[in-house]
């Protein structure tokens, strides 16, 4: 399987991703800079977490306009599949490549720690090593985490079993509608998440919950 993690300035998950990727899967990914125009012949592409363009303007808005999205956004019409984490899930929600919006945090306040995740659905290139209904423990940091979108969308997500994860057992961590934690998009070939999988799949992170959502990505 072969991968690319784009970087942005600010952005400071993607070594930790890119590990995470080669460690699992066996394959070094390409880093490709944001200035570029043209990813590399790749299966998955991986928008990190961080802080892209320091946050400014609005999480992700600025990073959705770099040179490389263009290529991203084409791409994934034609069925190139697409992880976004965190920031890197702002930047292709601000990219329309996912609906909805990632807002600031109910509370306010930015938040680091530990939550729960209950897999919603395990037919996605992201979690078909997993069982439905499991209850894993990952990582997040975010300030604007905090998934809105209007009614009807909200309808359509639930409907059509695009909720992948919600955060569960009352863990949810920044007033996220319907604790949705991570969305997959009507194709099927892009997803986002919240919370930081990439920091928690081998046993020197504590634990290796996630470490299966990245064997699902050779799986798929």
């Amino acid at each position: 399987m072969k991968s690319a993690v784009v970087v942005f300035p600010g952005i400071n998950r993607e070594r930790d991703m890119m590990v995470a990727l080669e460690t699992v899967t066996g394959h070094k990914p390409f880093a490709v800079w944001h200035t570029e125009t043209e990813l590399p012949k790749v299966d998955l592409v991986v928008v990190p977490g961080g802080f892209s363009y320091g946050d400014y303007l609005r999480c992700g808005a600025i990073a959705a306009r770099a040179p490389i999205m263009t290529d991203i956004r084409a791409k994934a019409l034609k069925g190139l599949k697409v992880l976004g984490i965190c920031n890197g899930f702002q930047i292709i929600t601000e990219a329309g490549l996912l609906p909805g919006a990632l807002v600031r945090n109910s509370h306010l306040h930015f938040v680091c720690r530990e939550v729960k995740l209950k897999v919603e659905n395990n037919h996605t290139f992201f979690t078909n090593k997993m069982t439905e209904g499991a209850i894993v423990s990952c990582p997040i940091a975010h300030g604007e985490g905090n998934y809105i979108c209007d009614a009807e969308t909200l309808k359509v997500l639930e409907a059509e079993d695009r909720v992948v994860f919600r955060y569960a057992e009352g863990t949810n961590p920044n007033g996220a509608m319907n604790d949705i934690a991570g969305i997959i998009n009507e194709q099927g070939n892009v997803i986002g998440m919240m919370p930081h999988p990439e920091n928690m799949i081998e046993p020197l992170h504590g634990k290796t919950d996630c470490r299966p959502l990245f064997e699902s990505l050779l799986a798929a």
